[in-house]
C-alpha cells in the first residue's frame, strides 16, 4: 500500500510527552495492533511541520489551488 491509497482499517492515535521528555505517538488498530513510537522534541517539530504541509497540499488538490511550497 502507498501513502496515497484508500484503506479500510480502523485506527486511533493519541500524542502526548513521555515521563522520559519524548513525544509519543501512540496508535491502536483492529486486531490488537499497538505502535508506540518516540520522538525527541525536534523530530517532533518536524513531524508537525510536516503534517502542515500535507494539510495544505490537501487542501489545495480539493480547493485546485496550488499548494505552499516548503519552506
Amino acid at each position: 500500500m502507498s501513502i496515497d491509497k484508500q484503506s479500510d482499517i480502523a485506527a486511533d492515535i493519541q500524542i502526548g510527552p513521555t515521563d522520559q521528555g519524548m513525544v509519543r505517538i501512540y496508535i491502536t488498530a483492529e486486531g490488537g495492533i499497538e505502535l508506540p513510537m518516540d520522538f525527541d522534541p525536534e523530530e517532533a517539530d518536524e513531524i508537525a511541520e510536516e503534517l502542515r504541509i500535507a494539510a495544505d497540499a490537501a487542501r489545495a488538490l480539493d480547493s485546485g489551488a496550488k499548494p505552499k511550497k516548503k519552506r
